[in-house]
């Protein structure tokens, strides 16, 4: 009985393995085709459609326009993380519940209800569309992955190790940053990890707060798709996953993804 379940365990992980991974399969194969049309299987083999990505310049400017506006919420979104889950984790002040609550919230919302929320508060605000309006509407996104990493990591976290360290005359920045910064460090990296990934792959939120001359990558290909749906879309998609697995690679390269779900490989 105890090797039927394997067997099946193993084939049954198997078989969630191939659905995950077809679609990616579908794409990265139909990208090579020579038709001037989306097919699976390809009908010969060309890397044709992956130059007119690079002679497309509208498409290089959304994906800059992406990637900057990655970079800048995964860096406010891991400072403000690490505050946010500093003070909640560690203080009793008015209205810790309701953050807590909000911070819970966000990821229940769909997405096309924050995008239509936002979209109406911008109006009311009187900001026009801008890299800074989408950079806030991505952060609404991107923050409660941060704390609630960070809150994580402080879980675990023994404070012996900073009243020692105090006790010793450390300074309280010296204790943070000798102590607490690195017991927290691989949440923080997860953190400002899914807030970047988060952030680059969106569209519904995207869609609301860009204009036809401000689009970021996924809002640009959805757009694209309407009127032309050629292998170029997928020449893109493949691009898009060959930079995520690049990102994966530096991350366990430099950090370890494992410890950014907080595993400790070093107590096994």
């Amino acid at each position: 009985m105890t090797r039927l379940t394997r067997v099946l365990g193993a084939a049954f992980a198997v078989l969630v393995g191939a659905f995950l991974i077809a679609p990616v399969v579908v794409t990265v194969a139909s990208s090579l085709t020579t038709t001037s049309y989306v097919t699976f299987p390809p009908q010969g083999i060309t890397l044709r459609w992956y130059a007119e990505v690079f002679q497309k310049p509208e498409f290089l400017s959304s994906f800059g326009l992406s990637v900057v506006v990655a970079v800048a919420a995964a860096a406010i979104s891991a400072v403000v993380g690490l505050a946010g889950g500093l003070a909640i984790h560690r203080y009793r002040f008015p209205g810790r519940g309701v953050l807590e609550a909000v911070l819970s919230s966000a990821f229940a919302v769909p997405t096309i209800v924050l995008g239509i929320g936002l979209l109406q508060w911008f109006a009311q605000m009187g900001l026009a569309s801008s890299p800074f309006t989408l950079l806030l509407a991505h952060l609404v996104l991107t923050v409660p992955y941060a704390v609630r990493l960070v809150l994580s990591g402080l879980a675990g976290l023994d404070r012996s190790a900073e009243k020692a360290a105090a006790g010793l005359g450390a300074a309280p920045f010296l204790v943070f940053w000798h102590v607490t910064l690195p017991a927290v460090r691989g949440a923080l990296i997860g953190g400002a990890f899914f807030a970047f990934i988060t952030s680059f792959d969106d569209l519904t939120v995207a869609l609301f707060v860009v204009t036809t001359d401000l689009q970021t990558l996924p809002v640009r290909i959805f757009n694209y798709m309407q009127y032309d749906y050629d292998p170029t879309v997928t020449a893109i998609g493949t691009l898009m996953v060959l930079f995520a697995v690049v990102a994966v690679v530096v991350i366990e390269r430099f950090v370890g993804v494992a410890k950014l779900f907080g595993a400790d490989q070093d107590h096994k």
